[in-house]
């Protein structure tokens, strides 16, 4: 066994010999790496966008909200997502594919606060139904939905404010 010369700790360097850092500067310098690899992996490749068509509630009461588009060549609606006093919800997932989106809003006992022009279908419970006509004959309630451009973008947010859009 190697004795140390008089006056050196054990982390001292000895001459010719290297330092060796102390074990918890090591595991330090460890972690400090491994963050800056991950901060470097987050910001060199780039996250995948995710596209979507949100609606945001800025009106004073809670709404019940309805979403249509074209699918595969069809119209098709769905319902209904329940949105807080301003809150947001996704309705539609993906990129977008169509300019219009329909939209068709009612308050917490049914009545219509949003309402269009465009004749749709809806369902007193949750649903998804293809097809946009004779509605009532096919056992759904015909409702008017407000259509919304999009412009042609992949991503929309649309406010809901209880005026007039």
């Amino acid at each position: 066994m190697r004795s140390r010369p008089p006056g050196l700790s054990s982390r001292e360097r000895q001459p010719g010999r290297p330092a060796a850092p102390a074990p918890s500067c090591a595991r330090s310098r460890r972690r400090f790496a491994a963050a800056g690899l991950t901060l470097l992996a987050a910001t060199a490749w780039p996250a995948v966008a995710r596209a979507e068509f949100t609606v945001c509630n800025q009106t004073l009461d809670v709404v019940n909200l309805s979403v249509g588009q074209k699918v595969d060549g069809s119209f098709q609606t769905d319902g209904w997502w329940t949105v807080g006093v301003n809150q947001c919800v996704n309705v539609i997932r993906e990129e977008l594919t169509n300019r219009y989106v329909y939209i068709y809003a009612t308050d917490a006992f049914g009545h219509a606060i949003l309402s269009g022009s465009t004749d749709m279908c809806v369902d007193k419970r949750r649903f998804t139904i293809r097809g946009i006509e004779e509605c009532w004959q096919r056992g759904h309630i015909a409702a008017r939905f407000y259509e919304v451009d999009t412009q042609a973008q992949i991503r929309w947010t649309f406010f809901l404010t209880g005026r007039a859009p």
